[in-house]
């Protein structure tokens, strides 16, 4: 990304990924008032024709969606993954942006919902995935300023490790209880202990680095200027 091209690109990113949001949260809209007239409380009553397939297809093809977005948008590994990073951030917490809007839902970001479909239910309150595409938003934001720079992001062993774990904490603590879910049965408390950890473990991947890398800038920087 150039300089003159950067904001603009992130900006007509942003859009695209609010639009889908309101797409993505019409479909919700017509599926609660099909599936749960009631209202969306757990246990929930779970959709066992074929309309699930239908659901996990649609999933796919969202994901498909925001890969071919980023994919157009960046040069090359880095450009794309950090335009992923920011659609897929800003495209999840404007889904329930919309949601709030059109169902009033929901009441707190405390509220459970399904978070994924694949490859097995993903169940947790709202904070939970808004908290990681908040993390999303600003390391997409980020990597791609180091792009606009023509500065590489290549993060060691550890951090590596690091975002590895974390993002299997979040991950367990989303499907650690999808019996429930499948069983039409009422979820345990969910493991805020493992959201904040996992969070944590990815923030401080990225931000080690992060700063790694703009120290070796500045020294750059500095070296030639002597």
């Amino acid at each position: 990304m150039r300089q003159y091209g950067l904001i603009p690109k992130l900006l007509w990113l942003t859009l695209f990924s609010i639009a889908m949001a309101y797409v993505e949260s019409a479909v919700v809209v017509y599926l609660r008032a099909i599936y749960y007239p009631e209202g969306f409380i757990f246990p929930l009553k779970l959709i066992t024709d074929y309309k699930i397939t239908v659901e996990v297809f649609r999933e796919v093809a969202t994901i498909i969606m925001l890969l071919t977005v980023a994919h157009l948008a960046g040069r090359n590994f880095q450009e794309r993954f950090a335009c992923l990073m920011l659609t897929f951030g800003v495209w999840d917490i404007f889904y329930y942006v919309w949601l709030k809007i059109l169902l009033d839902w929901p009441a707190s970001v405390f509220d459970w919902d399904i978070l994924f479909l694949i490859p097995l239910p993903w169940i947790g309150p709202v904070i939970a995935p808004v908290s990681i595409s908040v993390l999303m938003i600003i390391s997409g934001i980020l990597l791609a300023r180091l792009s606009d720079k023509e500065t590489a992001f290549r993060p060691k062993l550890l951090p590596l490790l690091l975002a590895l774990a974390g993002t299997v904490l979040v991950l367990y603590s989303f499907m650690c209880d999808t019996g429930a879910m499948l069983h039409g049965q009422m979820p345990k408390p969910y493991r805020y202990d493992l959201l904040i950890i996992g969070d944590i473990l990815l923030l401080t991947a990225f931000l080690v680095s992060y700063m790694k890398i703009l120290k070796i800038s500045g020294q750059k920087v500095r070296g030639g200027e002597i």
